[in-house]
């Protein structure tokens, strides 16, 4: 493994209006070419979170999973972030991560947010996906998923000995101001209990419901330390995460050898 560079970009996306939030970010991003590995855009980054956005949704073969693979292709880095995207009859909450070399893997956000009744409108996913990026494994997970350690859990691998499931977990929001201490406090935690980095990537600005989002987005490390954050502003910061750094602490501090076995099913 060699070190990881972490971008977040942390905007004010346009409310439901696709062709802007690609130009939007499409500048935003722009001047990162060569300077970073891993760019991570918010959730639904192309509408804002909202029910209605249902009725837009794309398929696989619309204009944001293109646009996503040009950024990668452009940026030399992987380029993620979640949008409404339909299939057949289910719309999911579907995050992409695209890689230069026209690769796309995607995860379906599996916790809908039942306070905001996401959960009748889209589908659940099921299955967590970790993708391996230059030299790191990953796992990218949705905003509310946060809030479910077990998912999150960083499980140790028995066939791949010394090694655990992932090196980074991301999560890509839309997280109200108002409930911003548990978005920092999970956060911590995630990284702290699964001895990895995690990179908490939210938007700013207010939407189309009125509901006003303070960014806070955060790279921390393994002790839940920052290693950058995010202030209630438009900003686009880079972190890089040293594989070193995180390969001694797990030398160190071998908690996951005492750590439950268990499997997830639904």
């Amino acid at each position: 493994m060699h070190d990881l560079r972490v971008s977040l970009v942390q905007g004010a996306t346009r409310w439901h209006d696709p062709d802007a939030n690609r130009a939007y970010y499409g500048e935003l991003v722009a001047p990162m070419r060569g300077t970073t590995d891993l760019v991570l855009l918010p959730e639904t980054f192309t509408s804002g979170f909202s029910n209605d956005a249902i009725h837009r949704a794309e398929t696989m073969d619309g204009p944001t999973v293109a646009w996503l693979r040009e950024q990668a292709a452009a940026l030399d880095a992987a380029v993620c972030g979640s949008v409404q995207l339909r299939v057949g009859e289910a719309v999911f909450n579907r995050l992409l991560f695209a890689t230069p070399d026209g690769g796309l893997s995607y995860y379906d956000k599996r916790h809908l947010f039942r306070y905001a009744r996401e959960h009748e409108r889209y589908a659940a996913g099921r299955e967590r996906l970790v993708v391996e990026w230059r030299g790191w494994r990953i796992c990218p997970l949705v905003c509310y998923d946060l809030r479910f350690p077990v998912f999150s859990r960083n499980r140790y691998d028995v066939e791949r000995p010394g090694a655990l499931d992932y090196d980074l977990v991301t999560y890509v929001a839309n997280w109200p101001s108002a409930r911003a201490d548990a978005w920092k406090t999970l956060l911590r935690a995630r990284a702290m209990e699964n001895l990895c980095f995690v990179a908490g990537l939210n938007r700013v600005g207010t939407d189309g419901n009125g509901i006003h989002y303070s960014g806070d987005s955060t790279v921390l490390d393994f002790l839940g330390r920052p290693l950058s954050e995010c202030a209630d502003m438009e900003v686009v910061t880079t972190a890089t995460l040293s594989a070193a750094d995180l390969a001694a602490h797990r030398k160190h501090f071998p908690a996951m050898l005492d750590a439950d076995a268990f499997t997830l099913s639904r």
